[in-house]
Order: C-alpha cells, then structure tokens, then sequence
C-alpha cells in the first residue's frame, strides 16, 4: 500500500507513521508533513501530489486546518485572509473522499486509530469505512468553505446571504433527546464570539441530559445579562428565581425565595465565580446542574460531596480553534422544512428613551426595580409578565395565551410579596383589566412597551391607583 500523508498538524501522526511503518506500508508525505516526521525519527520520501492524481494512493490522510482569522480589534487585512485559505489541502482531501471506492481518506488523527486496526486485521481498509471516513472529509472541507464564506460577509456586513452555512462539531453524544424515545446530540457552533455553554468544562457530576442542557442555556444567559452579582434558577427554560446583589450568595438566597418548591430539581446559573459561602447555601437543596464562570477551591470541596450534582465551567475566553466571527449575532427558530432567522434580541435600553406617562415619576428604588423586570422579562417566554422588588424576581407568568392571566399567575407565585412590587411585560397591555388587578395587590410601577390603542385607558386606571408606568416603546416576544 502506498500511503499520502498531508496535515496541518503533527496531533498523533508519528505513532500512525509507525503503525503503517510496523504493516510496511510505503509511506509518503508531502512537505512539511515529511520534516515533522523525520524530527519524530521515521524515514520518509516526499512527494508533491496534485488532486489529479490523488488515485495513485490508497489513503490519503490530511487535516484540513480550520480557517479562524482574528477579527475586530485584531483584524486582518482581507487580502491576507484570503492567503490564509489552504485550496490545495482542501482540494486534495476532496478529490480522496471522491475516490472512496479505492480511496481512505482521513481528514482527522482520531481515525488514525480505526485504519491501523484494519489494516493490521485485514491487510487494507474496508468498503465500509472507506465510506464513512468519505463522509467526514467532505463534511471536514464543507465546513472549510463555510466558515472562510462566513468570515468573507462578516467583513461584507452581509448579514442574511443569499445561502447560509452553518457549521456545527459534535460534542458528545445525549442519552436521549427531549423524551427518553428520542435519540439527541449535543454539537457546538464553530463560529462564535464567546466562551459558551457549549464549550463548557464538566468538573464533577452527571452529563446534563437534553433537557438540563436548555435550560442550564437559559439559566447562564439570563444570569450574564447582569452586570451586578447574580443568580438564576431555571426550570423548562424558565426562570423561578432570579437576583442580583452585591455578594453572590445574597443573590442566591433572594433567587431562591422567588419559588423555592419550583427550584426542587432546577438547575442554577452564577454570573461570578462560586465561592464557598455560595456553595454551601446551593449544596442544601437538590439541583440537576450548576453552571458558572468558575468555582474556588473551597467552593469544589463543598459541592463535591454531591456527586451526582453536574458543575459546569463556561470559559470567558474563545476556545482554540473557534473563529470570532459568524452566526453569535443570529437566533435560529426551526419550522417544518426551513429555519427562521434573525437578529438577537438586545436588553440594552437607552434611559434617555424611556417614557414616564403618568402623572407620578418612579422613585429611584422602584426604577431599579423596574429596569431590573425588564431585562428579565425579555428572557421569559411570551406571554411574558414578571414582578420583582429590591431587584430579585417574586412572580413570574410564563407562556400564556391571555396577558391577563399572566398577570393572574405571576400575582399567586408572589403572593403577599406583590405589596411595593414593579411589574414589568414583554408586550402592551391590550386591557386595563390587568393593571386594574396588579394595583389591587399592591403593585405601585409598571414597565412596558405601550403601543396599545387603550393606553390612555391604561395610564388613566395607573393614574387613579397612584401607580407609575414608563413606556419603553419596544417589546420583546419570546417563544
């Protein structure tokens, strides 16, 4: 067997060398595999092969390297980006996965392994995994191409091109999807601004299943749209509670009054390095997962005695190998045939914009509060209405059909609670019922986005209940 190695790397190929060396493969590398090769001590010849002429090997093992310019403050030129594309390894990994009838093309170290064992077992490499290992290779230059496309309208400020590919890499394998007969997986996007959830660290703990895994996402990102100290606990992509204040487990405490019988089996999310004080309180109750930049010593020690109890570590920083470019920017909602796409949502408003419309201003402590509701509504599922006092959630109505009886559920979550509450919602009040109802539990301000042909009749009813009501002029629709 004649045997052509070209990579981007060295990953495992001096011990692939000598497995091939150990079968008397003739081994063959194109420069400057063949110089790593010799600095590993194997005798190799070198060759320079076009994809033309790629059938006159066996295997063909090659890694095409991930195309992941810096961009943003350390741009680079869109001439020299280009340089950057390898065409030739891509063109010759191509042109090996389209011989795959006679052809192994292997585009990764980690199938080094399975093509030693059968040829050691064998004497060549199998129909069947000749196939797969075509199946990769295209897959490996498809997401290439994609990713140097999308590098190519990011510089463009092409936000929605005429064909958009997306490139996703397995992580791992799910027991199961949203129900025990489904089949999942877990993959990461290769193309992102920032440590993400799916790049995270498991430090000790149970793999998350498929549903801890949505909603550990929600819990993290809701928590990090906070700049204050904050905890969230969600269940079914929810948030139960949610709280900011200035030390960390402060913010736990309050977060978990917001609904402490929901939190049983809830998974948490910390904007902050877990410290002890905050590991002890979290170790008390029963949690699927905790996720958070990071955990201290004394933080681990603790939460170690609950070994079933998952700890994921999101990376602030960008994983290697991950481009600071592509789809961070986009939400993806799938229908039956297609996708949605669009721009993210943004909690970011202007206060300059903001709109006081009744006859009494906030006070400071209730436009906290306030701002605080409305950056948490926008993470909540529509029909979305929250109540939160001294910037911790104390009533959350998720996912109604009726803003009213969002309003209704939010209301019995708080309970007494609701007494000097704000009450912020995603959409204008198309009623005045319900702000009639909130002013009978105590509710004094309230956040929303106007817009409704009864406002007046709104802001009339606040008026006469002594309420506040700012109008933001946005909503944020959330399914």
């Amino acid at each position: 067997m004649r045997a052509l190695l070209s990579v981007a790397n060295s990953d495992g190929l001096a011990a692939f060398a000598r497995d091939l060396a150990a079968l008397q493969v003739d081994l063959f590398a194109t420069p400057p595999t063949a110089a790593a090769l010799a600095d590993a001590g194997m005798k190799v010849a070198t060759v320079e092969a076009s994809p033309e002429k790629v059938t006159d090997f066996d295997l063909v093992a090659a890694n095409v390297a991930p195309f992941a310019p810096q961009v943003g403050e350390r741009s680079v030129a869109l001439d020299e980006a280009i340089g950057m594309i390898d065409v030739a390894g891509a063109a010759l990994m191509a042109a090996a996965a389209r011989n795959y009838a006679k052809v192994a093309a292997a585009c990764d170290p980690r199938q080094y392994g399975a093509i030693s064992d059968e040829l050691r077992e064998l004497g060549s490499v199998s129909a069947e995994l000749r196939q797969r290992l075509a199946a990769d290779a295209l897959a490996d230059v498809a997401a290439y191409f994609a990713e140097v496309a999308g590098y190519l309208n990011h510089l463009g400020g092409t936000r929605f091109p005429n064909r958009l590919a997306v490139v996703v890499e397995k992580v791992r394998d799910l027991g199961y999807g949203e129900n025990p007969q489904q089949v999942g997986a877990l993959y990461r996007e290769t193309m992102h601004r920032s440590g993400s959830l799916a790049d995270a660290l498991r430090l000790q703990g149970n793999e998350p299943t498929f549903n801890d895994l949505l909603d550990l996402d929600a819990a993290y990102r809701i928590a990090t749209d906070f700049t204050a100290p904050t905890c969230c606990i969600v269940k079914q992509a929810n948030p139960t509670g949610l709280a900011s204040d200035e030390r960390l487990v402060l913010a736990y405490e309050r977060a978990l009054e917001g609904d402490a019988v929901s939190a049983f089996g809830a998974v948490v999310a910390l904007n902050r390095e877990v410290d002890g004080a905050t590991a002890a309180q979290i170790a008390g109750n029963a949690y699927e997962a905790i996720v958070a930049p990071a955990y201290s010593a004394p933080a681990r020690e603790i939460l170690a005695e609950k070994q079933r109890l998952a700890l994921l570590a999101v990376p602030h920083e960008i994983p290697v190998g991950v481009s600071e470019y592509g789809i961070a920017r986009r939400d993806f909602h799938r229908i039956n045939g297609g996708l949605l796409v669009e721009s993210r949502d943004s909690s970011e408003v202007d206060r300059s914009q903001l709109k006081v419309v009744t006859a009494r201003r906030p006070t400071l402590e209730e436009l906290t509060d306030l701002l605080f509701a409305w950056r948490a509504v926008r993470h909540v599922t529509s029909n979305a209405v929250v109540l939160a006092h001294n910037t911790a959630l104390v009533g959350v109505g998720a996912g109604q059909a009726s803003r009213l009886t969002a309003v209704e559920i939010a209301l019995h979550k708080a309970a007494d609670r609701s007494k000097l509450a704000v009450l912020a919602s995603d959409a204008y009040f198309p009623f005045a019922d319900a702000i009639q109802l909130a002013a009978e539990r105590g509710v004094t301000a309230i956040i929303q986005p106007g817009g409704s042909a009864r406002d007046e009749m709104a802001i009339e009813l606040a008026n006469r209940h002594h309420m506040a009501m700012v109008f933001t002029g946005r909503r944020h629709y959330r399914h």
